[in-house]
């Protein structure tokens, strides 16, 4: 059996549809994002549009010295899982303060906001008798992936409806337990749930709420507790999920919720139990994180300057996007070969890295590029980023919108 070949000719069905992923080869330098150096272009100076170390954080001073700090105090690796010597006083800390910051009774590290979703969904719906999981149409992968794991039926509801979401709710029997699953931002659109409408619905049903805000936590609520602080609506939330590798800028995932809840996936999860803990450096360098945007506003508000003067200069140039209230502003292609060779030529004429988002992570049909403005980004660099739209627009004879 030829086994390449059964994986090379898979491989090469992507490549003709223009969805095969190509990496770019990176090297960050500390102080200097989001500029980075392409390896693959004799170490040419690029600027990175597409992180979701959103507010910089990865390379804040407070941060990075946190993990220094620390890996010279404990060294490296944790030693093992949670339950196997793996867990350092520095776990629990991190923990409380999650668990602060969400307004909750307790919280639970994971290894990736991914292994967090994966983990509790499928321990929620195997483990609750009697489950049924009803799922937002646009869920993240993850979330995907747990309720599928779960073996628990699933119920799917049109993407942000709560009417819909009621509807599918009042069709099943009052016998049955409710687990409503829904993210705050959805990452590739960046449009925000109406979550006290879909809450309100789950509350009508007896439901539990599960809500996903890894796009969210660190940039927006007073203290940087995600959409669900904004709005006031934490306290009405069964279980929030987040992480801590996007706008906090280091690694790992977790959940909160009550001391009972947490207990329970800390027990049954086996993507916890059986997971190495996260390092005691990356857990140091993540309170530093979660402590500093707590009582900081500065990054936030700076971020959302340049996330509204990207939108503004773009709705000038007649660059179409999916405008929305968040900081993630996706630029359509509609093209898997053209969105390719859009982001090679950013990369290799300007100096612009975005990575083409193709299927399937975004239905066939609506390719983008996905930016995502950091309080680092310049307005320099944000002209820059325009002017290289428009003179590709053109080249590449895609339609504009009317400013």
């Amino acid at each position: 059996m030829n086994f390449d070949k059964i994986f090379n000719d898979q491989l090469d069905v992507l490549k003709k549809e223009g969805n095969y992923r190509v990496f770019a080869n990176l090297e960050r330098a500390r102080g200097q994002f989001p500029k980075a150096y392409n390896i693959s272009s004799e170490r040419n100076e690029v600027t990175v549009w597409c992180s979701n170390d959103y507010l910089g954080m990865g390379q804040h001073p407070s941060v990075v010295s946190a993990m220094k700090d620390a890996a010279d105090k404990y060294g490296t690796g944790a030693g093992g899982t949670r339950n196997i010597s793996g867990t350092n006083y520095l776990h629990t800390l991190l923990e409380d303060d999650l668990a602060a910051l969400h307004n909750k009774e307790s919280a639970l590290l994971f290894t990736s906001g991914y292994v967090s979703n994966l983990a509790t969904l499928s321990t929620l719906g195997s483990r609750i008798p009697n489950a049924v999981i009803l799922s937002d149409e646009a869920n993240h992968a993850s979330m995907i992936e747990g309720i599928r794991h779960s073996g628990a039926k699933k119920i799917i509801w049109k993407h942000n409806d709560a009417y819909d979401l009621d509807k599918k709710l009042a069709s099943l029997p009052k016998s049955v337990v409710k687990i409503v699953a829904f993210e705050s931002i959805y990452s590739m659109d960046g449009d925000i749930s109406p979550i006290k409408d879909i809450v309100e619905v789950a509350e009508k049903y007896n439901a539990l709420t599960y809500l996903d805000e890894v796009h969210a936590v660190g940039l927006y609520g007073a203290t940087g507790a995600g959409i669900a602080e904004q709005e006031g609506l934490s306290d009405r939330i069964t279980l929030i999920e987040g992480t801590l590798g996007k706008a906090f800028g280091v690694a790992g995932g977790y959940i909160t919720g009550s001391v009972a809840l947490c207990d329970f996936i800390r027990s049954f999860a086996s993507g916890f139990i059986f997971t190495t803990a996260l390092p005691p450096a990356v857990v140091a360098a993540a309170r530093a994180a979660v402590f500093h945007l707590k009582g900081s506003n500065f990054e936030r508000f700076a971020q959302r300057r340049q996330v509204n003067l990207l939108k503004k200069e773009l709705t000038k140039a007649g660059i179409p996007f999916l405008n929305n209230s968040s900081h993630i502003i996706p630029v359509m292609i509609k093209d898997p070969i053209k969105c390719r060779q859009i982001a090679d030529i950013l990369m290799n004429e300007y100096g612009i890295y975005v990575q083409p988002i193709n299927y399937p992570t975004v239905p066939k049909g609506t390719e983008r590029l996905r930016f995502t403005p950091s309080p680092l980004h310049t307005d320099a660099d944000v002209n820059h980023l325009v002017v290289a739209l428009s003179e590709l627009w053109s080249q590449c004879a895609l339609a504009k919108s009317v400013a």
